[in-house]
């Protein structure tokens, strides 16, 4: 199914996707897809307290800061939501997001439930959506096909899924990768609806209203 073609009509004000998903959803999968297919679809890019590894780029992996600036910025609110995770922080800038949605640009964030959480209670304007595996049996075998963690890593991330699958009903659009076919169509199907709502194209209403 193609949604979009050149003369499609893209918003005067962008949209904030936050998308959330347990390992072995698929959900980075669904994430790269749609930036590839949907028009002035950016990926929003983490700041980290992490050294960079080899082959990274700032700015383009991650936008790499150090410990002590990256909490001055914190504390100045310069976060849309922000994490420590095994001695490093990791956050969300807001002023790049801003800058984004304002030219009409729309921004993807993926994070876990916690962040989610962060953004949505902040009170910004966001749609979240949160990619689901059709069970947990089929979540399983997924991680356990991957064949890189060990019986007790899987079991780990089992137990985590768990935790964060129990989050979904605080999220405005649920997907379930079943079919990946199905469920590309299932999320770029939700990112279309939100980017033709009326109040993102005040020229389309002004020109046929008066």
């Amino acid at each position: 199914m193609s949604l979009y073609t050149n003369t499609w009509t893209a918003p005067a004000q962008g949209a904030l996707f936050v998308v959330t998903g347990a390992s072995g959803t698929g959900k980075t999968t669904l994430v790269r897809q749609a930036l590839s297919a949907v028009p002035k679809l950016q990926f929003s890019v983490s700041a980290t307290t992490r050294p960079i590894r080899e082959g990274e780029t700032d700015g383009v992996d991650y936008l790499f800061i150090d410990r002590p600036a990256f909490m001055e910025r914190v504390a100045q609110g310069d976060f849309l939501e922000w994490a420590e995770v095994y001695g490093n922080c990791y956050g969300t800038l807001k002023a790049p997001i801003d800058t984004a949605l304002a030219s009409g640009s729309s921004i993807l964030l993926d994070i876990d439930t916690q962040g989610a959480a962060q953004v949505r209670n902040s009170g910004v304007n966001q749609v979240s959506i949160f990619v689901l595996p059709p069970n947990i049996d089929t979540l399983a075998a997924r991680l356990a096909r991957r064949a890189t963690d060990s019986a007790e890593a899987i079991a780990r991330r089992i137990e985590e899924a768990n935790l964060q699958l129990r989050e979904c009903g605080n999220f405005d659009y649920l997907v379930v990768n079943d079919e990946l076919a199905s469920a590309h169509d299932q999320f770029q199907a939700v990112l279309l609806a939100e980017l033709m709502r009326s109040h993102r194209h005040p020229s389309l209403v002004s020109k046929f209203s008066t």
